[in-house]
């Protein structure tokens, strides 16, 4: 189950997600759901339309299935996505 506290190490991909602030212009406010991920990247779906954020300039807020919101920044999902679960350790 995805909570607040382990969001960081857990997979992302078909969240829906917002990017609550970037420092590049004109990404703040998009959403969509998260489609693909890089080690630096995060590749979401935007009205059929992939766009992609880098996750250093943004920070995120991921809806959870439980309907809470869950505000992470970029810099703290940084990485690969088979990597970030080793930070569990």
């Amino acid at each position: 189950m995805i909570t607040p506290t382990n969001l960081v190490y857990h997979e992302l991909i078909c969240l829906n997600m917002r990017i609550v602030r970037s420092s590049i212009e004109g990404l703040t406010g998009l959403t969509g759901r998260v489609v693909m991920e890089t080690k630096n990247m995060l590749y979401f779906e935007e009205e059929g339309r992939v766009r992609a954020a880098p996750k250093k300039a943004c920070i995120f807020g991921f809806f959870l299935p439980s309907g809470k919101v869950c505000t992470v920044p970029g810099s703290s999902i940084l990485g690969r996505p088979e990597v970030r679960l080793s930070r569990l350790r």
